[in-house]
């Protein structure tokens, strides 16, 4: 609190008396002045409403922190979740999706970028950019010239898995294929793994790529007579897929497939869970040597985000440290960001299946997108496959 001086000015007091003269009295002395307190230092530039609404997919962020970040600013976070990416894309198309922060897959991202559905992001406002490799943005870059609009999450492959008893069980005597995808893609294979089941991740975007590269074809070819092929080799184990899953880690860990195609991160996590209770089989997601697909999800700021400061405030507090450390530990994800390194846990830094190495690395399918003009073909591909028509 302030002290403020009172200065009070004296009045001399004047003696009458018959006959003297009035001696002159003395100015008082001016006060000193009082130096002004410091000022506090600005903090976090926030919205007016402390509130900020995130769109995320299922079982895709750490434990505390929503409360963690809720409990340092004051902002009430309301989060929900979407099944794929093409139910965000629905919802951002639509208009007026009431979302701050969205997580697209950054190749999927690249038309919504490219149809003005993202506002650029303020890097002045996410200190913890600094954070990042450049390396790693630079494949972002690809979709997201400059890096303008996307932040990074978290990333992955979307890979072939299985339940490794149950596999063996089903196929007898035969031998496990070199390439994983023989699993999932070949009837040779897929009709005895027919017993015990056979999940595909219900989305176009993840399983039109993986059979489009299968089939010797370009993962994100811009050309219909491609999908028609990739559509052909689909059809041909459609009668052999149990179920499409928008819920991996629950549908694995119950025990509803033995064969799957979902992202590694899912995988894992759903390993751990069978762990967890007890479960004897070997959940393991495999690493193909006809290429698994990488995937980079990413945050965004919707055009008609209302909480554009609250945004970039949770994603530099994302981007912090013990943040990025943390999906990786507890999510079973790698990061993108090189200040988290030192924090992760030995068993997953070493876990070859989260942070490949090089040999697996060079293998993978580089993230890339679909143009508007052939998400058309790419759907009705897909929901032709899914319909067994």
């Amino acid at each position: 609190m302030k002290k403020h001086v009172l200065v009070l000015a004296m009045s001399a007091i004047l003696l009458a008396a018959c006959g003297k003269k009035e001696e002159p009295v003395a100015a008082p002395a001016e006060p000193a002045p009082v130096a002004a307190a410091p000022a506090a230092p600005a903090g976090p530039a926030m919205d007016e409403e402390k509130v900020l609404n995130v769109y995320n997919w299922p079982d895709y962020i750490t434990e505390t922190l929503v409360a963690d970040f809720e409990k340092e600013y004051g902002i009430k976070v309301n989060y929900d979740t979407f099944e794929n990416n093409e139910a965000l894309h629905a919802k951002l198309v639509a208009g007026n999706s009431g979302y701050d922060i969205v997580i697209p897959t950054a190749g999927f991202a690249k038309k919504q970028i490219e149809g003005g559905l993202y506002q650029p992001i303020d890097k002045s406002k996410i200190p913890n950019y600094a954070n990042l490799d450049p390396d790693f943005m630079s494949k972002i870059a690809g979709v997201d010239p400059e890096n303008k609009h996307l932040v990074p999450w978290a990333w992955g492959f979307t890979t072939v898995g299985i339940n490794k008893q149950k596999v063996e069980k089903a196929l007898g005597g035969m031998a496990m294929p070199e390439n994983a995808w023989d699993l999932v893609f070949d009837p040779k294979y897929s009709s005895k793994l027919k017993s015990c089941g056979i999940a595909y991740l219900d989305s176009p975007s993840e399983i039109l790529p993986v059979a489009l590269h299968y089939v010797g074809k370009p993962p994100y070819s811009e050309n219909p007579e491609d999908f028609k092929a990739a559509g052909e080799m689909l059809m041909k184990v459609r009668k052999d897929v149990r179920l499409f899953s928008s819920t991996m880690i629950d549908d694995i860990a119950g025990g509803k497939a033995c064969a799957f195609i979902g992202w590694s991160g899912d995988i894992n996590i759903a390993a751990d869970r069978v762990k967890e209770t007890g479960g004897k089989d070997e959940i393991v997601p495999l690493l193909p040597t006809g290429g698994g697909l990488v995937f980079i999800d990413t945050m965004a700021i919707p055009k008609d985000a209302k909480h554009v400061l609250n945004a970039h405030l949770f994603m530099d507090f994302y981007l912090r440290a013990a943040n990025g450390a943390a999906m990786a530990n507890e999510m079973n994800y790698p990061t993108g960001n090189k200040a988290a390194l030192a924090d992760i846990k030995d068993e997953v830094k070493n876990n070859k299946t989260i942070f490949l190495g090089p040999e697996d690395t060079a293998r993978l399918i580089p993230t890339g997108g679909f143009s508007n003009e052939i998400s058309g073909v790419l759907n009705d591909t897909y929901n032709a496959f899914k319909r067994g028509k």
